[in-house]
Formats: structure tokens, C-alpha cells, sequence
């Protein structure tokens, strides 16, 4: 009667297997972002391209060297050392690293819930036995192998899976998104710096040149060749100036403590590589960039990791249906049990087999909310996507005419430099011949000044452009085989 038994639930076991392949797999397939066509669309791709599947590239190929190799073209040494340094000590790649080894265990915890186990149990104990009407102490002792196995007949096992490798792309391109976010930040800290050396650059000549001033005006005034509040007034310009060459200054010593944090370097050692360059505004080689492919924005780890949370979110769905459904699972146990009376002992070797069904009959709706909340999630999970394409488009949008304007600005603003340094010298050349009055040499310097400043600044801003464009589309590109000239 065992073996029949045994017979008739292996053959339950295979005909519900056979009819395995008809029956429904729950969820839906992943087929893609929904935002792809309105993504290359956005950046002018043909139809062709909007239409194919969605594939990331990895910023820099994914490789560090590559990454810091990039901001090369910059030819300033200093930015690649803070740029190399800043990749191994930064604590965001660290904490993104530690995620990636969270997702990638729970995706073999995934890949492993679908496979028979077995295990080991052993057992001994002492007590009473009924034997007939007959009450005997006796002593237990036995280890048993026990075997299980999930038979995944809807597919739920099977989207658990999908949903721990999409979680596992997307914390590993949360990583690169890291890598990328840490390396636009050293540049434009580093970028700060330089524009605020070159500043106290200018603000130490105003300050030569205003003392110089006040010196001879006080002499002259002293002799009785000017009046003492012409006197008086270079010397507050003087102080004036000497006032803001301090307060830049002090700008300069924050943005070094900055740049300490972000590398990791002791403070020493970022002095002594921003030694060698000081006041130099890093310049990239240039190259024209009027629009940019929209297949080049999919390189964004952020929007690859948006996507992969998105299929992960669809594998939700399916995991949530899939508990409304029957559950098959196949369970075993063989192993030798030695009972020992004390009118003897016996040794016996119990073993089991069949299949169990569990069918989901009332939970008073638990399962259908959490059906709804998966969908739900599923659907904000779509709107992050679609917000986090559009962001892509505006931030490189936002990023070239950045970069236009200050490629235009450029001609302009060293035109109108060099115009009042040579009004200024002009102004200075009158008044020491006693031709020209202290305001108008004051106003000549205020001009020359700013003209300076606006120049420095518009510097400033072409590479802070650069910068902009190189995070918003994630990680640099490549002008000889992507951008157009």
C-alpha cells in the first residue's frame, strides 16, 4: 500500500509538472521604459532609434582609469590628482559599494529560492512508549535528511529573481552615478579655487596700486599740493581695497579646507599641488558642442538605475500576484531511528515522500492590497523615470547654452578689459602730472576693476559649463565619435 501511495503522488507530481507549460505565468513582461521615445525624441534621434530597446552605457566603460583619464583633457595635473584621490576615499562610492553587495545577496537569495533544499536534522530523547496497552521507557535517537522543493507553477519565483538582478543593475549604476557625481564635484570645487586665486590675483594689484596712491597723495598733500581730503580719500580707497583683498583670501583657505575633505589629502599636500598653478583657470581642449545625440543621455547611471527600479517594480507585480495563487511544493525525509527499551532495542530507517498544495482560500484581503500596492508602485516607479528623463533633458539644455554664452561672452569681456586697463593707465598718467583729479583716476580703477572681475568670471563660467554638461550626461563623452562639430 506504501509503494501505491508512493506511486500515485509521483504521478499527481508529474501530470501537475506536464501541465506546467499551460498554465498563466503572473505579471506581465518588462518591455522597456516608457520614457524612451520621449527621451529621443527630446534630443532630435530619428524614429528608428526611439523605438529600439533601452541599453545604458557605463560612464567612462565603467573603468576608474578611464573616469579620471577624461578630465585629462583639462592638461592641469593638479585636477587629476584631487580627481584620483577623490575616487578612492570618497565615503558616497563607498556606501554605494556596500549596497551593490546587499542587492547581489539578496539576488543569489533570489536565485536560490526556486532550488530544492536539504537538510540535516538529528534528534534524541527519552520518555514513555505505548506499545499495545503496554507502557515501556524508552530512549530515541535518529538523524534524518530532509528535502524540499518549491515547484514554481505561476512564474512567482521566477519574477522574485527578475526583481533582485534589476535591483542589483540598478545599485550598481547608483554606483557610477556616485563616481560621476564625486568626480563633478572635486571639478568644481577645484574650479572655485582657481577662480578665487585669480581674483586675489586682482584684488593684490588693486591693493598695490591704490597703496601707491595714497602714498603720494598724502605726500603731496603734505607738501601743500593737494588738498588733504583728496588725501583722505585715496587713503579709504586704499583701505578699502586692502579690506577685500583679506576677505578674498580668506575665500581661498575655505575652499582649500574644501578641497581636503573632498580628497582625502592631507592639507599639506593640496597646497603643495595647488602651488604649482595658482591662479590658473583649468581650460578644457576645445572643441565645438551645439547639441548632443539623445541616445548619448542614456549613459546616465542615474537614469539606468531609474529604469532598472522600474523593472524591478514590474517583477513586484508578478511576485504579489503570484501569492493569490496555489503554491506545489515537493517534501522527502529518509533516515535511521534506533529505539532502545529496556527489553531491547530496534533500529528502523522511516522515509517519506509526496506533494503538498496550499491554496489561498481567505485573508480578508491582505493579498489583493498588496497586489495593488506592488501595481501602485509600479506606476510611481513609471513617473520617477519619466521626471528623471525630462531632468536629463533640461540639465543638458541648460548646460550648452551655459556653454554658448560663455563662449560668446568671452571676446567681449576681455575687449572690454583691456579698454579700461588702458583707460585706467591713461587716467593715472593725467593725474600724476597733476592734469587729472583723484575721482576720476578712483572711477578709471573702479571700472578697470570690474572689467577684471567680469572677465575672470565669465572664465569661470565657460568651465563650470563644462562641468554642468559633463555631470548632466553622466560622465563626460567623446567629441572625435559622438559629438558633433
Amino acid at each position: 500500500m506504501r509503494a501505491r501511495a508512493v506511486r500515485a503522488a509521483v504521478a499527481v507530481l508529474a501530470g501537475t509538472l506536464a501541465a506546467c507549460g499551460a498554465l498563466p505565468r503572473v505579471g506581465s513582461d518588462y518591455g522597456g521604459p516608457p520614457a524612451t521615445r520621449s527621451l529621443a525624441a527630446a534630443g532630435s534621434a530619428d524614429a528608428a532609434r526611439a523605438d529600439a530597446r533601452w541599453q545604458a552605457r557605463l560612464p567612462h566603460d565603467g573603468r576608474a582609469d578611464d573616469l579620471v583619464s577624461w578630465w585629462a583633457q583639462f592638461e592641469d595635473p593638479a585636477l587629476d590628482a584631487f580627481q584620483a584621490a577623490a575616487q578612492r576615499e570618497s565615503g558616497s562610492l563607498a556606501q554605494a559599494a556596500a549596497r551593490i553587495s546587499q542587492a547581489r545577496a539578496a539576488a543569489i537569495a533570489a536565485q536560490a529560492a526556486g532550488l530544492p533544499t536539504l537538510d540535516a536534522r538529528a534528534v534524541a530523547s527519552r520518555g514513555t512508549l505505548a506499545v499495545g496497552t503496554t507502557l515501556l521507557v524508552a530512549t530515541q535517537a535518529g538523524a534524518t535528511a530532509q528535502a524540499g522543493w518549491e515547484i514554481d507553477l505561476f512564474g512567482r519565483i521566477a519574477r522574485e529573481r527578475e526583481a533582485a538582478d534589476a535591483r542589483l543593475a540598478a545599485r550598481d549604476a547608483q554606483w557610477h552615478d556616485a563616481r560621476v557625481s564625486v568626480a563633478a564635484e572635486v571639478a568644481a570645487q577645484y574650479l572655485q579655487h582657481r577662480y578665487c586665486e585669480a581674483q586675489v590675483a586682482i584684488a593684490q594689484a588693486d591693493a598695490t596700486s591704490r597703496a601707491e596712491t595714497a602714498r603720494i597723495s598724502t605726500a603731496a598733500a603734505a607738501a601743500g599740493f593737494q588738498a588733504p581730503a583728496a588725501a583722505a580719500l585715496a587713503r579709504g580707497s586704499a583701505a578699502e581695497a586692502a579690506n577685500r583683498l583679506i576677505a578674498q583670501r580668506a575665500e581661498c583657505e575655505v575652499s582649500v579646507k574644501a578641497l581636503v575633505a573632498l580628497t582625502g589629502l592631507s592639507e599639506p599636500e593640496v597646497r603643495e599641488r595647488l602651488a604649482g598653478t595658482a591662479g590658473r583657470l583649468p581650460e578644457p581642449r576645445a572643441f565645438a558642442v551645439t547639441s548632443v545625440p539623445a541616445d548619448l543621455l542614456a549613459q546616465r547611471p542615474d537614469l539606468a538605475a531609474a529604469e532598472r527600479e522600474l523593472a524591478a517594480a514590474s517583477a513586484d507585480v508578478g511576485v504579489a500576484d503570484g501569492d493569490r495563487y496555489p503554491r506545489l511544493s515537493l517534501a522527502g525525509s529518509v533516515g535511521p531511528l534506533r529505539l532502545q527499551t529496556g527489553g531491547g532495542s530496534a533500529t528502523l530507517t522511516p522515509w517519506s515522500i509526496g506533494p503538498s498544495v496550499t491554496v489561498p482560500l481567505f485573508d480578508g484581503g491582505r493579498r489583493a492590497a498588496v497586489s495593488q500596492a506592488a501595481r501602485d508602485a509600479y506606476r510611481a516607479a513609471e513617473a520617477q523615470y519619466r521626471a528623471q528623463a525630462r531632468q536629463a533633458v533640461r540639465e543638458v539644455e541648460e548646460a550648452l547654452v551655459r556653454l554658448a554664452a560663455a563662449n560668446d561672452r568671452d571676446a567681449d569681456a576681455r575687449a572690454a578689459a583691456q579698454g579700461y586697463r588702458e583707460a585706467f593707465a591713461a587716467a593715472q598718467a593725467r593725474w600724476r602730472t597733476g592734469l587729472g583729479s583723484l575721482i576720476e583716476l578712483e572711477e578709471s580703477r573702479r571700472l578697470a576693476l570690474s572689467a577684471d572681475s567680469t572677465l575672470a568670471a565669465v572664465q569661470r563660467d565657460r568651465v563650470a559649463a563644462w562641468v554642468s554638461l559633463y555631470r548632466a550626461l553622466g560622465g563626460g563623452w567623446t567629441p572625435e565619435t559622438r559629438m558633433p562639430r
